[in-house]
């Protein structure tokens, strides 16, 4: 029984998008380190290992301690904070730590306080212009790898982009043509220093993208489980959506045609989407003998509050709904909602901890 707002996991929806990206990576004869910062759980990091991974990604060396326990090759997809130079120094010493460079200052801090070995990548700014190094600027490049190379306890790896601005796209063709800009600028790059590795992290790219020439390395991460938003962009089907939350209704308002839910802003977080209907926090899913399904029609949750979910519900339908049922929501950004829930039950009333 649903008694507060509960993320379902399928387990199977989950392993099956697991499989598909480790045999697209593998068509490519590109390895998959795959970026964990989604589902943030050692036991889903298993359900990766059993297909044959063997390198992942994550978003902090507070989640590279915790997936440490189990994985012995991290790359920290975030620029180096320098700050936490111990922390640094005790993964470096335990497992395979690679990080990312994106200015001079970090890297020439890494060179006076690293006490063991690590890897480092520099990041690449491809169009998405959060953060990383003009790939023109073969200068600070040189300089950056200059002083890698000065070093006793750095060696280079390659270069990493995150073509974030996919998620602005709205269909595959549009995913397509970011991608094709991103692999020319990482083949520029590849042109200037050809002994480093190509790494790539977007799940759009990598989920609708047929050429990986000249990559090394794919490192997504929402696609373990997708979302709305990645259907949106066109990356993905409604069927592939691997989590849903439970939200059971407390109220309804038939006047106003709508459900008021127990799931507000610190379930979901605020991700929204834009669409004919007006902003999107989430859709309310068919439930099935064996989870959810296809969307309902005109069901969706159009606004949060801290604890409440507001959702429109047609005419036709809202008398289907008592108080004290639950509505099988998917969320809008998986990533976000996963982190706020801290944990998933699987369909089978197992739960999975988050680290």
């Amino acid at each position: 029984m649903i008694k507060t707002p509960t993320l379902l996991i399928d387990e199977q929806k989950c392993k099956s998008n697991i499989k598909m990206m480790y045999d697209r990576a593998s068509n490519q004869h590109v390895e998959l380190r795959p970026h964990f910062k989604t589902h943030q759980s050692l036991e889903i990091g298993r359900w990766f290992n059993e297909v044959g991974v063997k390198k992942i990604t994550v978003s902090s060396l507070t989640m590279a301690r915790y997936f440490s326990d189990e994985w012995d090759d991290i790359l920290v997809a975030f620029p180096t904070n320098i700050n936490e130079i111990d922390t640094i120094n005790e993964l470096a010493h335990k497992t395979r730590l690679h990080l990312n460079i994106e200015n001079l200052e970090s890297i020439t801090f890494l060179a006076k306080h690293l006490k063991s070995s690590v890897s480092v990548y520099i990041q690449i700014d491809a169009g998405y212009h959060r953060t990383g190094v003009d790939p023109s600027n073969v200068k600070l490049i040189n300089q950056i790898l200059r002083v890698i190379d000065d070093s006793d306890r750095m060696s280079f790896v390659g270069f990493y982009a995150h073509s974030g601005h996919t998620y602005q796209c709205r269909n595959a063709e549009d995913i397509k043509r970011i991608h094709t800009s991103t692999l020319q600028i990482m083949s520029g790059l590849s042109k200037h220093f050809p002994f480093a590795k190509i790494a790539l992290g977007d799940t759009p790219s990598c989920s609708v993208a047929e050429d990986f020439s000249g990559i090394d390395e794919l490192c997504p991460g929402n696609f373990v489980f997708y979302d709305l938003m990645q259907h949106q962009i066109g990356s993905c089907d409604i069927s592939q959506i691997a989590v849903a939350m439970a939200c059971p209704i407390v109220a309804i308002h038939k006047d106003r045609l709508e459900l008021v839910i127990y799931g507000g802003g610190v379930h979901f977080s605020k991700e929204r989407l834009g669409d004919v209907e007006g902003t999107i926090y989430g859709r309310v899913a068919e439930k099935t003998n064996s989870g959810w399904g296809n969307l309902i029609q005109d069901m969706f949750v159009k606004g949060l509050s801290q604890e409440h979910g507001i959702v429109s519900a047609p005419l036709d339908l809202i008398d289907n709904y008592q108080i004290g049922d639950h509505l099988l929501i998917l969320p809008v950004h998986s990533c976000m909602t996963a982190n706020l829930m801290r944990s998933y039950n699987t369909l089978d009333g197992k739960v999975i901890s988050i680290a």
